[in-house]
């Protein structure tokens, strides 16, 4: 396996023993989602899409703080100056979709995603929280979808991860009133798989990673791309995408490997029961 360290413009990614850990690293600015952090992630995904060996991704930010959303800064001269090119609604509208460009790929990428939070995940830092497969955090983080106090919309596509997690009540809630939700709510409604003490939170993330090492990697992200459509696909095009998939999956190595483990009364690779009860 590889180990590798790579710094980037507001960011790092640690590579090692096939796990991906990408750290935004300016919590003094309480890591915001500032356009240099947005293109770090573009980096991040081509590292992480272009090496096979890489099983996980954990992403997380440094010295506890996860994200508290937008550069409300950058926000603040876009509109002391709103008739600079850069700062007028189409530019505006151009740089969600390329944000959305690499959100997309977050979302699809063919690994487990997991988003280790601590302290604020909020704005856009919550959205980008939605985006992984699995949240764990730390009893002192905190989530909350606080666009309206700033007169904004959510974006991070929340308004389309939010409510296929907590429901669409809930989601309003939440995003209407723009308030604070505890680690514990979140956990309730679903949005935050596991806590912890701040002081294992990524001991543990990695431990939860490490996991899927043994796992079957082509497969796991099938199973994600077929989630991820579920909500959208009518049932005959679902069935078409299950059917393909499976005829993929029964002709891979590790599909042959569990099947003679089986048959054999040996323990499989990839167990998640016995291995969490080690």
């Amino acid at each position: 396996m590889q180990s590798e360290i790579i710094t980037l413009r507001e960011s790092r990614l640690d590579i090692r023993d096939g796990i991906a850990e990408f750290t935004h690293t300016q919590p003094r600015r309480r890591n915001p989602l500032s356009l240099a952090l947005r293109e770090d992630y573009m980096d991040m995904l081509d590292y992480v899409e272009g090496d096979a060996s890489i099983r996980a991704l954990i992403i997380t930010g440094a010295d506890g703080v996860f994200s508290a959303g937008g550069d409300l800064r950058g926000m603040k001269d876009r509109v002391d100056n709103p008739q600079a090119p850069q700062n007028m609604p189409d530019a505006t509208r151009r740089r969600v979709l390329v944000l959305h460009q690499w959100v997309s790929r977050l979302r699809d990428l063919q690994v487990p995603v997991i988003a280790a939070v601590d302290g604020p995940a909020v704005g856009a830092g919550m959205g980008l929280a939605l985006v992984a497969d699995f949240v764990l955090a730390s009893s002192c983080a905190f989530f909350g979808m606080s666009f309206a106090k700033v007169g904004m919309v959510p974006d991070m596509a929340a308004a389309y991860f939010l409510p296929r997690v907590v429901g669409m009540a809930t989601a309003k809630d939440m995003m209407l009133t723009a308030r604070r939700i505890s680690v514990e709510e979140a956990k309730n409604v679903g949005i935050v798989h596991s806590i912890y003490p701040p002081e294992t939170l990524m001991e543990q993330a990695r431990q939860f990673a490490r996991r899927f090492l043994d796992g079957p990697g082509p497969t796991l992200g099938m199973t994600k791309r077929m989630l991820n459509s579920a909500f959208e696909s009518s049932y005959a095009a679902f069935v078409e995408l299950e059917s393909n998939a499976q005829a993929v999956a029964t002709t891979t190595p590790f599909h042959r490997d569990a099947l003679q483990r089986f048959i054999a009364g040996e323990p499989g690779r990839f167990d998640w029961d016995r291995v969490a009860a080690k």
